[in-house]
């Protein structure tokens, strides 16, 4: 199924729109877009209420490719971007630092690539090796214009010293396609993956990219002459969104982040469009271009669903994908591996049924579903944040916010599944807070998910509970959002502490989900050694009736609805809701 832009609409500040046709043209360019791959090998189901592709098989990189060749066989001048958050989100990808995801996108001949936060995730040095430099075992040509090596005013320990102040990758490059001239700006998140640890970040320093992007637009317009400027940014629609209109002079923003679907192209009041690809290669993005006299004549965007369907897998990526994957799954080749971030070690293949669900686990509807939109409250995080509680046998259970994920449908529960909900390799712990801090716990996660300040945004969802119930008022202020908060029922006590459970890091042992607690304690094994939180759920299925999870639902009632979808576009972020100057 394609989704296919014709249409000129004006919406709160948005424009949804096509160019009229025009007769001649300086050139052709198609731009072919994927962003947020998230380490996704293989097809997942799709679980989605009011998906056209719900029940579904979809993504897999060799599905993804297959588009890809339809593309570039039915267009000469193409150019493919990836934009981020590649190296991060399954055991394949951890257990490999990333080496597996980036051998297996090297076959796809990027032409340019914005990495995001999560391509941070295994540290400074491992970056460098993956994308920096003559010598980097990426082919994906990086660009980050706002990505430093830190100095020793901003980071003494620096280990990088030789390399102060300087940039990690190229600002931009420049590309000729067809007679077009473009330039290609990249930017990266201005966070790394701070639900690890700040030290993954050790040695580099980030800024917001307004100061970037500001010298960059009249460098490529006046001093280089360019026909077309690109941005790539792992920054989000809506953060990308107030950039282009503070600095005009973009044409076109490929965007990742906050994985949300674009079916239907948005134009900002500066005229430029801007697109993004959901999350785990179910979406691939064609932006047909014709320019004439510096300026986009006429374009056509199609959403490229990518599903068992509508593609089939290309051999040579597929064999390459079943070849990794042998290390891990059941047979001679697999061996134990020793997770990068955590030192627990891996003794199970990945494709082993550690349990069963009676529903589909998974956090994604969309803003207007009936129950449960994904920004709010999923059936994935309820069921972890169960099994945190239950192990630890805490009063409460936490599990962080994160968008998408995998989904698992009815039946059976593999321990990859759980990989693709906690790829990051936390441990977890048992320790104290108060209700006041659990309240603002909640009100923190509101405010960084529902705030209409851009700048104010975390990049997750609410902070899933287990044993805690709640109302919220999104549309209210900011720690008033929450009301009747009741743990196991009763209502909350402020000055009572409470035992709770959730994630932990040896970095920050003072912390339990990045929040201060006390007494804590961390689950070991039976010979004190390391356990992952895969293990420890897989250890709470264990101990269930036929080892089969069906989790209460329904544990935020919302006051009032989430903002309205814009357009074909019901994700998430509040964009028609955000406050930003009139420029």
């Amino acid at each position: 199924m394609k989704a296919l832009l014709t249409c000129q609409i004006c919406l709160c500040g948005f424009i949804l729109c096509a160019s009229s046709l025009v007769q001649a043209a300086d050139g052709e360019l198609t731009l072919i877009h994927m962003g947020d791959i998230h380490g996704h090998l293989v097809p997942r189901p799709n679980m989605r209420e009011s998906d056209p592709d719900a029940w579904r098989m979809v993504g897999g990189l060799a599905y993804v490719y297959d588009q890809i060749k339809k593309i570039r066989q039915q267009h000469k001048n193409t150019l493919l971007i990836n934009t981020g958050d590649s190296i991060q989100g399954s055991a394949e990808a951890l257990y490999s630092s990333g080496e597996i995801i980036v051998d297996i996108l090297n076959e796809f001949k990027i032409d340019a690539f914005a990495p995001g936060n999560w391509d941070f995730v295994y540290g400074t040095a491992r970056f460098i090796e993956l994308f920096s430099g003559q010598q980097a075992q990426a082919n994906w040509h990086g660009l980050a214009a706002n990505l430093y090596y830190a100095t020793l005013y901003e980071f003494p320990a620096t280990p990088y010293a030789d390399k102060a102040g300087t940039r990690v990758l190229p600002p931009y490059k420049i590309m000729h396609v067809d007679g077009i001239k473009i330039g290609i700006i990249g930017l990266t998140a201005d966070r790394g993956p701070q639900a690890i640890s700040s030290r993954v970040m050790d040695g580099f320093y980030l800024t917001p990219g307004e100061d970037e992007l500001r010298d960059a637009i009249p460098l490529l317009r006046e001093q280089e002459q360019v026909d077309l400027i690109i941005l790539i940014s792992e920054r989000g629609l809506a953060g990308n969104l107030e950039l282009v209109e503070t600095f005009p002079g973009i044409d076109i923003v490929l965007s990742s982040d906050m994985h949300e679907e674009t079916h239907q192209i948005l134009q900002a009041k500066s005229g430029t469009l801007l697109v993004e690809e959901g999350q785990d290669g179910t979406m691939l993005g064609e932006l047909n271009l014709v320019i004439k006299d510096k300026k986009i004549a006429r374009y056509t965007w199609t959403a490229h669903r990518i599903n068992t369907a509508n593609n089939q897998a290309d051999e040579k990526i597929a064999e390459k994908i079943a070849q990794h994957r042998t290390r891990y799954l059941k047979g001679d080749a697999f061996h134990p591996h020793v997770n990068p971030i955590s030192g627990a070690v891996l003794r199970t293949p990945i494709d082993t049924i550690i349990g069963y669900t009676r529903i589909p686990l998974h956090r994604s509807n969309f803003s207007d579903a009936a129950n449960m939109p994904a920004v709010i409250e999923g059936s994935s995080h309820d069921f972890l944040s169960d099994a945190f509680k239950v192990v630890c046998d805490a009063d409460v259970g936490m599990m962080r916010g994160f968008r998408y994920g995998t989904h698992i449908a009815p039946g059976p529960i593999k321990l990859e599944d759980l990989y693709h909900f906690i790829p990051i390799g936390p441990q977890i712990a048992c320790g104290l807070m108060s209700g006041d801090d659990l309240r603002w716990l909640i009100e923190r996660g509101a405010q960084g998910s529902l705030t209409q300040w851009v700048g104010a945004w975390g990049g997750g969802w609410l902070i899933a509970f287990s044993g805690i119930t709640y109302a919220l008022d999104p549309a209210n202020e900011f720690g008033l959002r929450a009301s009747n908060i009741r743990i196991n029922g009763e209502r909350m006590d402020a000055e009572k502490m409470y035992s709770v459970a959730g994630y932990w890091y040896r970095d920050d042992p003072g912390k339990i989900n990045r929040a201060p607690a006390l007494e804590i304690r961390v689950i070991k094994d039976r010979v004190q050694g390391i356990v992952d939180a895969t293990a420890v759920v897989a250890s709470y299925l264990r101990r269930l009736p036929t080892h089969t999870v069906s989790p209460q639902l329904n544990r935020v009632r919302l006051r009032h609805p989430l903002p309205a979808p814009i357009g074909k576009n019901k994700e998430i972020q509040p964009l028609k809701g955000v406050l930003r100057p009139d420029y």
